[in-house]
């Protein structure tokens, strides 16, 4: 049995926006509990608007506190206010409608200026919904730090590549690389949590991008079709796996993680 250590833990307070590393989280049913609650639509659309298109948004880091919001920019300035809600209403993503709920203050106007086109800041009515492929009951993602060695090696990277890129919930060391995949299907115990990886993600060009600049520096997808391009999967360029939750539970970096 190939038996694993949780690496790391990454959330997304705010989708499209910088990645947070936690030493701990609970993962519950619809996963961790505040993670991609906010998102950022167009406000001619109202349609969810992520780093694939503005890819900049991936170095902007969120910080909550409490009813506080800052938003640290790439240029070194902060834009910080309490999360005060306005207007209801529904947004779309991935052709999936949400309610959500316009947060009033300066944050718009300085994403729409990042943006270069008029964009809103929004808080999901619901846990969960902001989670990528929730309609289908996904609430985690899994990949391990031996797959980031495999894609830095078919592309040629200069040093290691950062997990951020690809926005993972939990990572696992000590385990092959994608040894993710073969656990498709089966349940899987990370830290207290019981995780069921249902399929591959595919990946997408807001992967190339640098977490730390906003820049495209690293060929990603051109990396997975060189030596993944050929493998059976559920999604195209798949790297890494999405999980419903058996069991939910506490993670922390360092736990086990291993299948049952």
């Amino acid at each position: 049995m190939v038996e694993g250590r949780v690496a790391w833990l990454h959330v997304a307070p705010i989708k499209a926006l910088a990645i947070e590393s936690r030493e701990h989280v609970y993962i519950g049913p619809l996963g961790v509990e505040g993670d991609r609650r906010f998102c950022i639509v167009e406000s001619d659309t109202n349609k969810m608007i992520n780093g694939k298109r503005v890819a900049a948004f991936v170095a902007i880091r969120p910080e909550l506190a409490g009813e506080s919001l800052t938003l640290k920019m790439p240029n070194g300035t902060s834009v910080r206010s309490a999360i005060a809600l306005g207007d209801p209403l529904t947004i779309t993503i991935f052709d999936r409608p949400c309610e959500a709920r316009v947060v009033d203050g300066p944050f718009s106007a300085a994403l729409s200026a990042i943006a270069g086109r008029a964009v809103r800041l929004v808080r999901l009515e619901k846990e969960g919904e902001g989670v990528d492929r929730s309609d289908d009951g996904g609430a985690a993602t899994m990949l391990s730090e031996a797959s980031l060695e495999a894609i830095a090696a078919a592309g040629g990277a200069k040093g290691a590549v950062d997990p951020r890129r690809f926005r993972m919930l939990v990572g696992v060391s000590g385990v092959p690389a994608h040894a993710e995949d073969d656990w498709i299907g089966e349940p899987i115990q990370v830290g207290e949590a019981v995780l069921v990886p249902k399929g591959n993600v595919g990946r997408c060009a807001v992967t190339t991008v640098d977490p730390r600049s906003g820049v495209s520096d690293f060929d990603t997808l051109a990396a997975l079709a060189k030596y993944r391009g050929e493998k059976v999967s559920t999604e195209r360029l798949p790297f890494g796996v999405w999980a419903r939750v058996a069991r939910p539970g506490n993670v922390a970096v360092g736990d086990l993680v291993r299948p049952l």
